[in-house]
């Protein structure tokens, strides 16, 4: 089968709020499992130490999230009184796949309309329980707030996802049945991308009571698999969910593999001794099939991440069906580990599977496979001296080498339904570098409230603090472009890790940071923006020479004007703008000045555009007439240029009658159409006509007429153009606005300034249009660069209480994920 990507993650489980506390949660070796909360039911109510006593459990141990009545109900635009009959496992749902996407480095609203689908493992009904205990609870949330369907429908209502979308219930084999389902979905091409995972949350203590009456729960509360005394297993919460793409379409996106999914599958016992009983051939055979789809020999599996739940006859048979087929092809030194990750937890039941892989992909990228717990003697039952089988009670080096690194996963529900999956290791990218690179960098954060962004810009700063070696490009590449923005945004420059971390570390205490710029967003309509074209005058030796060292898009548009502008120059473009040291350049001449302005202008247009950053209108002031119209659409670059040449020779020449003659003949063949864009005339501040514009007429006239004033400068914040930036080498109209009074509300904004570093005031201009709501195009801004998305802090969600109570929605303080 098609290998499958895994290019995000994330979850919650006992002991651990995201994937890097879980690893080192489990490289530390420890046990999560801990009384029942008294939030959760009063145990000394349920208890009795007497297995089989109608009513009672006789265990007072789980493993169990914290705070799961706490909910960020804004962030999702859920009103108060519909989070109270949210089932909080479609509330962790919503909040881990969130981040799980943002772990990929994929911004959710990209994912807007997407042929996206979701797969969500989950079993458990208790909040309808609770919802169900009086009647004045049922109104019209809480069926769809209740509902397994919904947990996963919801998700992809809130994202808009328009790919399959269901929930998996095959008890304990939930997740890893998903995560199958989603694999099938990709390799068919019915979706492009995947969610996958499950869930699972204890909130009464009806199921526990009907299980200690099956005599399946261990009375210490440990899951002690492949042990002597293993006699039952202890219930536990969590969620996890992955991210999952085709491989060809990972690697052709530059996503972040963290691993692979080579092959699964899914089948069932059938009818065996009992409808609960464990089939140990049926096991074999899901095992054989998983392998067969990933291509995979069954000695090339050194390690497998087991159901055992610490049942004793349970784990006899899947030890025994794991030995049938991996055992095949085997020689002694071909070991393989055998582990369960509910020895660290417990038995998290529909999320079980999802724990397991998640568990494997960690231990895969860390090259170490974590202890296994609880072993104090092997079941005489289970033979693994003199076979290539052992258990690791401490934790094992598992490094890369020349043989890819296999792992089995494995899931049996309750009833009888099976699965696998196949991890293999993710291969390790080529660090790429790039002869041209930008000195200064951008880094955007952004939140949907000032107290969010603040603890965003904290996680930031601790995050570059614990990695101070991380790729600043890449930082910034995927905070940028690997999240949502929202209304509080804030922005920083910078050439360096320690930089960037400095000054997030320091938003609390400064007022105005330098080099930090802050912006609330008040509208959901996107600001209009104003390019403004200059005339001639604002011309210097070496203008955008910066960018043209390191900007390939930039350098791009200066060659080709250079090539184009070659029959009408005597000399080349390129050699006028930056001349050898000791060389007189001619740029003051009206005959290379206004071609040199008209290129360089139009080379930032362009690079603006690259970067998302779309007028809509377009002011030309002399010069810059030309430049506007050109980026309007009403000529192309090339006739563009032959009439910018030969207007300069015309206001150059002694011999007028020639050179107008001449410009007359050019500006005929133009090939002249409406503008795009609108196009507003310098002289009046009004809007032009497209008609006007499309005629040799306008062009001719504005060829020899006196350059007109700029009264566009005056009307634009009052037809609501409040962003206005000025495509030239030096702001002279800004000037004349900062000499005048801008009008309040209206900001001005320079490409480039005479004196100051090229890329220091093309981003200051760039941030201060993220910070007041413009959309940038993150991916146009470094398409021309190497960049590899990382793993960056996530969204801390601002949650408050949300719970059935007398009085309706409860709340607390604001508490951050």
């Amino acid at each position: 089968m098609e290998p499958i990507a895994i290019i995000g993650m994330a979850c919650r489980f006992p002991g651990a709020e995201d994937s890097e506390t879980f690893w080192q949660f489990l490289r530390d070796g420890r046990d999560a499992i801990t009384a029942v909360p008294p939030e959760r039911w009063d145990s000394k109510a349920f208890y009795d130490p007497t297995p089989a006593t109608p009513g009672k459990m006789y265990t007072r141990w789980g493993g169990f999230l914290e705070q799961v009545d706490h909910f960020d109900a804004d962030f999702f635009e859920i009103a108060p009184r519909e989070a109270i009959f949210l089932d909080p496992q479609q509330r962790l749902l919503l909040e881990v796949t969130w981040e799980a996407l943002e772990h990929a480095g994929l911004a959710p609203a990209q994912l807007d309309n997407s042929q996206t689908g979701v797969f969500i493992g989950i079993s458990n009904y208790d909040y309808n329980r609770l919802v169900c205990q009086d009647s004045a609870y049922m109104d019209a949330y809480s069926s769809t707030g209740t509902l397994l369907a919904v947990a996963a429908n919801r998700l992809s209502y809130f994202f808009n996802l328009r790919g399959p979308s269901l929930a998996v219930e095959t008890a304990c084999s939930s997740s890893l049945v998903a995560v199958h389902l989603a694999c099938q979905s990709l390799q068919c091409r019915e979706t492009n991308l995947a969610l996958a995972g499950g869930v699972n949350l204890i909130l009464s203590p009806e199921v526990t009571i009907i299980l200690s009456q099956t005599r399946l729960l261990a009375i210490d509360g440990r899951c002690k698999t492949f042990d002597a005394d293993a006699a039952g297993y202890v219930r536990s919460e969590g969620c996890g969910v992955v991210i999952l793409k085709r491989l060809a379409d990972a690697l052709r996106d530059g996503d972040n593999i963290l691993a692979l999914v080579r092959g699964s599958a899914v089948n069932q016992d059938g009818r065996s001794h009992g409808l609960t009983a464990p089939r140990g051939t049926a096991q074999q055979a899901v095992i054989r099939a998983a392998l067969s789809r990933a291509g995979v020999e069954p000695a090339q599996v050194s390690h497998v991440e087991v159901h055992g739940i610490g049942m004793n006859l349970g784990d006899i048979i899947e030890v025994r069906a794991l030995q049938a087929v991996l055992l095949e092809g085997r020689v002694r030194d071909q070991l393989c580990a055998l582990s369960s990750i509910k020895t660290n937890i417990g038995h998290t039941e529909a999320a079980s599977g999802i724990a397991g892989v998640i568990k494997v992909v960690l231990a895969l990228q860390h090259e170490e496979i974590p202890a296994h717990l609880h072993l104090k003697q092997l079941n005489p039952h289970i033979r693994l001296e003199k076979t290539p089988f052992f258990i690791p009670t401490e934790r094992q080096p598992w490094p890369r080498g020349p043989e890819r690194r296999l792992a089995g996963v494995s899931a049996f529900g309750i009833g009888g339904t099976n699965a696998h999956v196949i991890l293999e290791e993710a291969s390790i990218p080529p660090l790429t570098t790039s002869a041209m690179e930008r000195p200064v960098h951008l880094f955007t954060l952004s939140a949907k409230s000032a107290p969010a962004l603040q603890a965003l810009a904290h996680r930031y700063a601790a995050f570059l603090a614990d990695h101070p070696t991380v790729s600043l490009m890449d930082t910034c590449f995927t905070a940028n472009t690997g999240r949502s923005h929202f209304a509080h945004r804030l922005v920083v420059m910078t050439d360096s890790t320690a930089h960037l971390r400095q000054k997030l570390a320091a938003l609390p205490t400064e007022h105005k940071p330098h080099g930090l710029q802050r912006g609330h967003v008040q509208s959901r309509q996107w600001p209009k923006v104003a390019f403004l074209f200059t005339d001639q005058g604002s011309q210097y030796i070496g203008m955008g020479r910066q960018l043209y060292n390191t900007q390939p898009t930039f350098r791009t548009i200066l060659e080709q004007c250079n090539e184009q502008l070659c029959p009408h120059l005597d000399q080349p473009l390129l050699s006028v703008l930056y001349p050898e040291p000791g060389v007189t350049s001619p740029l003051d001449e009206m005959a290379y000045a206004q071609p040199a302005l008209f290129a360089l202008e139009y080379a930032l247009a362009a690079l603006w555009r690259s970067w998302g950053i779309m007028p809509a209108v377009v002011v030309g002031h002399g010069v810059g007439e030309y430049v506007a119209a050109c980026i309007a659409g009403v000529f192309n670059l090339e006739d563009g240029l032959r009439l910018i040449a030969a207007r300069a020779r015309l206001l150059q020449t002694l011999s007028r009658a020639r050179e107008l003659q001449a410009f007359e003949r050019t500006t005929a063949e133009v090939a002249y159409t409406r503008p795009r864009i609108s196009f507003m005339s310098s002289a009046t501040g009004q809007l032009v006509e497209g008609a006007v514009l499309a005629q040799a007429e306008y062009w001719r006239r504005h060829g020899w007429e006196a350059v007109p004033s700029a009264v566009a400068v005056e009307t634009l914040p009052a037809q609501g153009y409040t962003l206005c930036v000025e495509i030239s080498p030096h702001p002279t109209l800004l000037e004349m606005v900062e000499r005048c009074g801008p009008e309040a509300g209206s900001v001005w904004l320079p490409s480039l300034r005479r004196g100051r570093d090229d890329w220091q005031q093309m981003l200051e201009s760039l941030g201060a249009l993220y910070v007041h709501g413009v959309e940038v195009d993150w991916l146009g801004f470094d398409h021309d660069y190497p960049r590899r998305r990382l793993a960056l802090p996530t969204y801390p969600f601002q949650r408050k209480r949300f719970w059935l109570g007398a009085n309706g929605v409860e709340t607390s303080s604001h508490e951050e994920s």
